[in-house]
């Protein structure tokens, strides 16, 4: 906007010359007339460059080229004969108007437009014809609504560049989604496949591939199912859940809510990482066939997901265990999402089975 500015800033002035060429007779001071001419071309030439740069677009530089114009204005009525002739700037100060409301929207727009009219009644009272009411009504009207257009376009372009930023990262995720499919996730079902043939070690082994196997499809499944999910406002956690409450196993039973639970979107999105995780545990270590129970809870100041299975718990030492031989599934897919949205993980376990409570703060609660 400020590129246009500066062409229309020349047109302008190339008018302010001409026509105070053409009404130089009108002048009771041609000199003084002469180098205020002079100085307001000095100074679009100057404002010129000075716009150019967004650095250098300060509040006094915006400041100046309004009082420059004003007093351009005013100083009008003692250069000229006696009279409601046109100031000697005419046109030329529209410019400042609108470079305001470039700068500050709608609100700049009004203000400078204000400070303009201002000065010109102030140099033809008390001769206000209809001709000067006009000039000061469309002046009132224009700078706020340029400046109120201009912050629409330049909202209209932001949103522009964030969705194409969005659309580059969605289509960078599915492509490392591909190659993770493609190639690390079918070298661990093979490992999970022919370790059993290796002997007790290789069954180990065979194991711990289809642990991670399962961690690794919740992550891919959960970042297709979110896909830009972390860069949005909001994200409805019930209809998130639901895809991956039935992605492949009939035997989750889902309880939600009648109506929307809305999380910020990165909460959101590991908050169900963090809930897949879990079933993908009930998969690998209680059975494909093992029914297992997700319950989505609004309590206003908190949400909570639950996951339960019917399983036989996990035996005392084991989770420790797991961490120390390098099995971080549940200390980091689990418990350290939760840590890292402030929310909680709570685990009960036992011979009734296993239950995963995850617990993060509702938005706007302390």
């Amino acid at each position: 906007m400020f590129r246009a500015l500066r062409w229309l800033r020349l047109v302008v002035t190339l008018n302010l010359i001409f026509f105070n060429l053409a009404v130089r007779a009108d002048f009771a001071h041609p000199v003084a007339a002469l180098v205020l001419v002079a100085g307001l071309v000095a100074w679009t030439l100057f404002a010129v460059w000075a716009y150019a740069a967004a650095h250098r677009r300060t509040r006094l530089l915006l400041s100046v080229d309004l009082a420059i114009s004003a007093g351009a204005i005013l100083v009008s009525p003692w250069l000229k004969e006696s009279g409601p002739h046109a100031t000697v700037p005419g046109f030329w100060v529209m410019v400042v108007v609108l470079a305001w409301g470039v700068h500050w929207r709608w609100t700049g727009g009004l203000v400078a437009a204000a400070v303009v009219s201002a000065a010109d009644i102030s140099t033809r009272l008390p001769d206000i014809t209809q001709a000067h009411y006009g000039n000061v009504f469309l002046l009132m009207i224009g700078g706020p609504l340029f400046g109120y257009l201009c912050g629409s376009l330049q909202r209209v372009a932001a949103e522009r560049d964030e969705a194409q930023r969005l659309a580059a990262l969605a289509h960078e995720r599915a492509r490392l989604g591909r190659a993770v499919h493609d190639g690390v996730l079918q070298v661990l079902a093979m490992v999970q496949r022919r370790g059993p043939e290796l002997g007790p070690e290789g069954a180990d082994l065979g194991r711990l591939a289809g642990e991670q196997e399962q961690a690794l499809r919740a992550l891919v499944h959960v970042t297709e199912t979110a896909g830009i999910a972390r860069d949005v406002g909001t994200l409805d956690v019930s209809a998130l859940l639901s895809q991956v409450a039935h992605r492949g196993s009939p035997q989750v039973s889902l309880a939600a809510p009648g109506h929307p639970v809305f999380l910020p979107g990165a909460v959101a999105v590991e908050l169900v990482a963090a809930a897949a995780a879990c079933l993908d545990n009930v998969a690998v270590h209680v059975g494909e066939s093992a029914h297992a129970w997700v319950l989505l809870e609004d309590l206003g100041d908190r949400v909570v997901v639950s996951v339960r299975d019917e399983g036989p718990g996990i035996p005392s030492g084991r989770l420790a265990a797991a961490e120390v031989d390098g099995r971080l599934g549940v200390s980091q897919s689990i418990c350290g999402r939760l840590t890292d949205i402030g929310g909680t993980a709570e685990l009960s376990t036992g011979a009734h089975g296993t239950e995963w409570e995850l617990s993060v703060p509702a938005p706007g609660s302390p």
